[in-house]
């Protein structure tokens, strides 16, 4: 059986791979963070290819009658961050991700390994 927080790591992921983001990583951070479960942390090639994939990983999720908690980032387009409760979503230009090294912070959590 397939639960709604399964059913919403699928679906923000398919839409990454829709968008054609790099380097996605997911991080299960339950016993190591009180905000969230899981993080998605994905690389964009520009400031417009990070824009268009949150975009599109909103515009499918609405799709799917799910919407954000909270956005933050989309002006810019260096790093946006989309949470959705159960799972955020960290998509970053390659120099911010290299800088902030969220997979280090996080490091104490668990990497998932998703079928494609």
């Amino acid at each position: 059986m397939t639960t709604r927080a399964a059913q919403l790591r699928r679906q923000i992921r398919d839409a990454l791979d829709d968008a054609k983001a790099r380097d996605v990583v997911l991080i299960d951070v339950r016993d190591v963070a009180m905000f969230t479960d899981y993080m998605y942390i994905a690389t964009g090639t520009s400031n417009r290819h990070v824009m268009s994939v949150a975009d599109r990983v909103i515009d499918r999720l609405r799709e799917r009658g799910r919407k954000p908690t909270g956005v933050e980032g989309m002006e810019g387009g260096d790093w946006v961050l989309i949470d959705y409760g159960d799972v955020v979503v960290h998509v970053m230009r390659e120099q911010t991700r290299d800088f902030y090294n969220l997979e280090k912070l996080w490091a104490e959590g668990k990497r998932v390994a998703e079928r494609k």
